[in-house]
């Protein structure tokens, strides 16, 4: 497996990393989570150009199913933490330019979805706490929000609260669960599977299936037994970065990654040219963008090679290619966007 480096921009903060479909064509969309631009890139030489100028702070960026292109998106969420602000924004691309709307303020929403069940878009958002006096106060912890997303999206999207109590609810990952879509949130009081409705009679349903203070998690099955394994980062903005394996009703940790590190933000999971493959980073100390992989699944023994040190990365989105997979990275501790084009 062969890894190429490509240089996108230099920006400030650079943090939320996604992908749109627009007319059958791949858009790779880059945002900043400080003061300023989102970008995209298309064609093969990645041409770039401006979705919007400002404000920034954007965490998160969800292309909406069925539409061409559109994605909801956060913005005023600025470091450290100034995000009473925080909105949900539409972008839309007409005639060749962007559009964006602001839907709805939700403060301190730090990642969201858009699950689909029941033939229905539901939104769900984890917003990071309620409210805050200060940098290091948690006395107000954060909630999970959900609401139907309307067809038309000029309509309100009604949002209710269906879980409480969740200190620094940071991290976010999409799953299926016996044949359904749903989310994962994380939080010092553990990782939580929500489930939407699949009946408009249903409540969603929220289980929790971690108990350790966790920040960011992804779910592969790094080795092919059929179950996927909970990676996570421990504890917030922590120093432990980990596969956790389900023995029966439990979890337990089979690797952890042997290097110091601290500020753990990058985790994901999925294939790169088809092997079932984990990919990591963290902002602080050697600040590597790695991935791992199973080289002897009965003994469960990993590989870890570092793609690059010193980057500090803060997101990552893969885009599988027939050709080659593309990660697009966050390189915020170097303030730059970059491309690792995987091929055989």
């Amino acid at each position: 497996m062969k890894i190429e480096k490509k240089f996108l921009t230099d920006l400030h903060r650079c943090y939320a990393t996604s992908s749109t479909v627009i007319d059958g064509d791949r858009k790779i969309l880059i945002a900043t989570e400080g003061e300023g631009p989102c970008f995209m890139y298309e064609g093969e030489d990645f041409k770039q150009s401006t979705v919007w100028d400002g404000p920034g702070g954007t965490m998160s960026i969800i292309p909406i199913p069925g539409k061409n292109g559109d994605f909801l998106a956060v913005q005023k969420f600025f470091p450290t933490f100034q995000s009473e602000d925080a909105e949900i924004v539409w972008g839309r691309y007409e005639n060749g330019k962007w559009e964006i709307k602001t839907l709805f303020k939700l403060p301190y929403l730090h990642r969201f979805d858009i699950l689909e069940a029941n033939g229905k878009l539901y939104f769900l958002g984890a917003v990071l706490c309620n409210s805050k006096q200060f940098k290091e106060d948690w006395s107000d912890p954060g909630k999970i929000y959900v609401g139907e997303i309307p067809e038309d999206l000029n309509k309100p999207i009604e949002l209710k609260v269906i879980k409480e109590g969740l200190t620094k609810n940071h991290g976010y990952c999409r799953a299926y669960h016996n044949g359904k879509m749903v989310g994962l949130v994380t939080s010092q009081e553990g990782v939580f599977r929500v489930t939407p409705p699949e009946s408009d009679d249903e409540e969603w349903a929220i289980e929790k299936i971690m108990d350790r203070p966790t920040s960011d998690v992804a779910v592969v099955d790094i080795d092919e037994d059929g179950e996927d394994e909970l990676v996570t980062i421990e504890e917030f903005h922590g120093k432990h970065f980990r596969i956790n394996k389900k023995y029966g009703d439990e979890y337990k940790i089979i690797y952890e990654y042997p290097k110091e590190m601290d500020f753990g933000h990058v985790v994901w999971g999925g294939k790169l040219r088809g092997v079932p493959t984990i990919i990591g980073g963290y902002r602080r100390c050697d600040k590597d963008l790695f991935y791992i992989q199973c080289t002897d699944k009965e003994k469960l023994e990993f590989e870890t090679v570092v793609i690059e040190s010193g980057v500090g990365p803060s997101n990552v989105a893969v885009l599988n290619e027939d050709d080659k997979d593309i990660i697009i990275s966050a390189n915020r501790e170097l303030g730059q966007a970059a491309l690792y084009i995987v091929t055989d």
